[in-house]
C-alpha cells in the first residue's frame, strides 16, 4: 500500500503537523491498507476556511475539515481520491474547548475526512455510528483515545 499524500500548508508552521504525521494518520486506515491512493491536503487560515466553506456548501463560517471526493470519469482508472481542506485555527480553537491534543484532533479530523472520500457519511444515524466506530477503532490503533 502506498499513499501519495501532497500537504500544503497555507496557515504557517505553527502547531500544523508535519506531511509524516498525516501520512501516518492516513495509512492506519484499514481500506488504504490493501491499496495505493493519492490525495491532497491543504491546510488554510480562518479565512480562506471561511471562503472555502461558503463556496461549496453555503455556510458562511470556517468549519473544521471539508471533504472534496475525486469521482472518475466511466471506466478511469485512478488512485485519486480527492482533496481535503482543514483550517488550523478551527482546529486550534475546537481542541481547546474540548480539552483534547491539538496533535489528535488533527489526526482525528483527517481520518474523518479520508473517510468521507472513500464514500463514509454520517447523515444517516446508521451511517455515522459506523463511521464513527472506525474512526474510534483507527484512532485507537494510534493510541489516541475516543474523540466523541
Amino acid at each position: 500500500m502506498t499513499v501519495a499524500l501532497y500537504l500544503r500548508n497555507e496557515a504557517g508552521g505553527r502547531g500544523v503537523p508535519l506531511k509524516r504525521s498525516f501520512e501516518r494518520w492516513i495509512t492506519a486506515i484499514p481500506e488504504l491498507r490493501r491499496r495505493q491512493a493519492t490525495l491532497s491536503i491543504l491546510v488554510v487560515g480562518a479565512r480562506e476556511g471561511r471562503r472555502y466553506n461558503r463556496e461549496f456548501r453555503g455556510k458562511d463560517y470556517a468549519t473544521n475539515v471539508l471533504s472534496f471526493p475525486y469521482e472518475p470519469l466511466p471506466g478511469e482508472k485512478t488512485t485519486l481520491l480527492g482533496d481535503l481542506v482543514i483550517c488550523a485555527p478551527v482546529v486550534a480553537r475546537e481542541a481547546a474547548e474540548q480539552g483534547k491534543n491539538a496533535r489528535d484532533h488533527y489526526a482525528h479530523l483527517t481520518i474523518h475526512g479520508v473517510l468521507h472520500l472513500l464514500g463514509y457519511d454520517h447523515q444517516a444515524e446508521a451511517e455515522a455510528e459506523r463511521m464513527e466506530a472506525l474512526e474510534r477503532r483507527v484512532l485507537a490503533g494510534l493510541g489516541i483515545a475516543d474523540p466523541y
